[in-house]
């Protein structure tokens, strides 16, 4: 007789052995129809599945992130579906969910065509129309890797004799077709609705190895209504238009060459907006206390290792063996750099908290095929900084902290931000009683921000629990830029101590801290917010002054040279064009202003302003302008 315990403290009881889905009848109709999949006592499970035993019990619809991942899941198993229906001898491999959507690898000679794809949607429908059962079984595990061997899968074979001898199998049907699963799934192919779209089509290699064979992906998204599924698709068309390598063309910011992949090579506009940046935050920084430092790129491999990194990261780092037979790696982070400036000279209690902020350079190796522009590079820069601190200063200075990362934000124009607060993992160091204090304090701290914010149980740093910030982007998507962790590792690892008040060495809290995480990656992420049409002030070309003919040079000198006195980045265009080709250049550019100079400009002593994307002019005397547009120059909140 089986109590069940609902997420609102009620709980009904059952005389014999019940699924999700009479639970949820039990409680409405309404609940029953929109039900996807329940966990039981945390666990994830299908509708079907039977409750012998008192647990706790929560049901899942579209409206929850659980639901939508579970129709993404099936969609993805209907799309496996279709192709080995319309393409008898293709091999399916491994389809999982993804942000907003799902992909499915496929062993196929023959390439997919966009004409293929949309054989497979329709099939797909067709699926969804014949509303098959889904059932799981359980399998042994030699029985399922013979089964999927016999029937030419050696991909799913391979997976499953990689699983552990004494596991069974999961294996779900969709009527007869079947897949390798851990599920859950909904209960027919029908209940995953027809607001699903395959997108495209690219390689991948079997289990991610460039050494193994190339497999076909295609991906696909996957929605609870048509009028989310067009907002999606609205919203990929619209981040193709605002797409950072495209427009870092356009504005002549920077670009890539196979010379060095993953690595960026600024123009001069680009490293000005690079710079912009970097002062801005310097300023801020300087504000709140930091000391600014920098580090080697290059250190010995013994300190790595001690560290702890050269284990869990050293096949992403850079190595060189020296002439002596010593080997070094260039940083993928500087956090162990940063803990030898603090191990320089005693340090007393009344030090702490000791701030030490670093635009350092780092190098990590990333697979060719996951490099995209300036999101996903192999050397960067990241705005760290390390706050060296008592056990009762973390609650304090992660406050500090997360209103800094906030105010930052707020003014480079994102103020949709989510926080993500991450708890202890299974695996850890440090003693439970310091994992309290320290998850309590960091928790006290988004509170106090008064912002919404989820709980990822368990997915903390193995050090220390941490907070992740989330930006909305104009267009909805969210973005992970800052971050603040509390590590109890490695100060004690390094070596890292101060004098107590009562004369005894103790070990510091190290907070790793960073604001945009990457410069490179957020630069591309500002650019994509403002569809390249940054705010002024941060803008790497502010304005071009334009004369309408030779005629009037010298005065567009002249304005520019008092412009650029000001501060205001700016230029002036002397080329031999006419004057309709330098407004469309430079609007394509992204110039905020342009100012035109002609007789009427020279006789008044005045400029015509002409605003991007504006066909509104303004006619403003240079001392007014300069004033005026002087006072636009500085962020939001100085």
């Amino acid at each position: 007789m089986p109590n069940i315990k609902l997420p609102d403290g009620n709980s009904i009881s059952f005389e014999k052995k019940v699924t999700g889905l009479q639970i949820a009848e039990k409680i409405s109709k309404s609940l029953s129809k929109q039900a996807l999949v329940i966990s039981v006592d945390g666990n994830l499970k299908d509708l079907s599945y039977e409750i012998e035993k008192d647990c706790s019990v929560k049901i899942y619809t579209a409206k929850d992130k659980e639901g939508i991942e579970t129709i993404r899941h099936d969609t993805a198993h209907i799309l496996a579906m279709a192709v080995q229906e319309l393409f008898p001898g293709t091999q399916v491999t491994i389809g999982p969910v993804i942000d907003n959507g799902f992909y499915y690898d496929f062993a196929r000679k023959q390439p997919f065509t966009e004409e293929d794809l949309r054989k497979i949607e329709k099939k797909m429908l067709e699926i969804v129309e014949r509303d098959e059962p889904t059932h799981r079984e359980v399998w042994k595990r030699d029985k399922a890797a013979e089964h999927f061997k016999k029937v030419g899968e050696i991909y799913k074979a391979e997976i499953i004799k990689s699983i552990p001898k004494d596991e069974e199998v999961s294996i779900y049907f969709h009527g007869k077709w079947h897949d390798l699963c851990r599920g859950p799934h909904l209960m027919s192919t029908g209940k995953i609705g027809k607001y699903f779209k395959l997108m495209k089509v690219s390689g991948a290699y079997w289990r991610g190895d460039s050494k193994n064979e190339m497999l076909q992906r295609i991906y696909g998204t996957s929605w609870s209504t048509q009028k989310e599924l067009d907002n999606y698709l609205n919203m990929i068309e619209e981040a193709g238009k605002r797409d950072h390598r495209k427009l870092g063309k356009e504005m002549d910011l920077f670009h890539f060459r196979e010379e060095s992949p993953g690595s960026v090579f600024w123009h001069e506009k680009g490293w000005n907006l690079f710079q912009k940046l970097i002062a801005y935050m310097r300023s801020k920084q300087d504000d709140a206390g930091y000391k600014e430092i920098n580090t080697p790129e290059i250190l010995d491999r013994s300190l790595w290792e001690k560290s702890g990194h050269w284990e869990k990261f050293g096949a992403n780092m850079y190595t060189s063996t020296t002439p002596d037979e010593k080997v070094f790696a260039i940083k993928p982070m500087n956090c162990p750099g940063c803990v030898q400036v603090f191990n320089q000279g005693l340090k007393s209690y009344r030090d702490l908290p000791l701030k030490m902020s670093e635009f350092g350079k780092v190098h990590r190796y990333e697979p060719s095929g996951a490099l995209h522009g300036l999101l996903r590079v192999r050397a960067f820069t990241q705005d760290d900084a390390h706050i060296f601190c008592t056990e009762d200063q973390i609650t304090k200075e992660s406050l500090s902290v997360t209103n800094l990362i906030l105010e930052i934000y707020k003014d480079l124009g994102f103020e949709n931000v989510l926080l993500k607060y991450s708890d202890r993992p299974k695996v850890r160091v440090g003693e439970d009683i310091v994992w309290d204090k320290s998850e309590a304090a960091l928790l006290k701290a988004i509170k106090a921000t008064g912002l919404e914010y989820s709980i990822n149980k368990g997915e903390g740093a193995f050090y220390g629990p941490k907070i992740e910030f989330v930006l909305r982007d104009a267009i909805g998507r969210d973005w992970q830029c800052g971050t603040l962790q509390v590590d109890l590792n490695l100060p004690e690892r390094l070596g890292a101590t101060y004098i107590d008040k009562d004369g005894s060495k103790k070990v510091p809290v190290m907070l790793h801290r960073a604001l945009f995480g990457s410069l490179e990656r957020f630069i591309g992420i500002l650019i994509e917010h403002y569809s390249g049409k940054l705010p002024f002030w941060i803008s790497p070309l502010q304005l071009v002054v334009i004369p309408v003919s030779n005629e009037f040079d010298n005065y567009a000198k002249k304005v520019n040279m008092e412009i650029k006195k000001s501060g205001i980045k700016s230029e002036v265009d002397l080329k031999n064009h006419n004057l309709n080709y330098k407004i469309r250049e430079h609007s394509l550019s992204k110039v905020p202003l342009l100012l035109i100079c002609g007789k009427k400009e020279v006789d008044s002593n005045t400029v015509t302003i002409r605003s991007l994307d504006s066909n509104k002019q303004e006619n403003m005397n240079i001392e007014l302008f300069i004033k005026k547009f002087t006072a636009f120059n500085k962020a939001p909140s100085n």
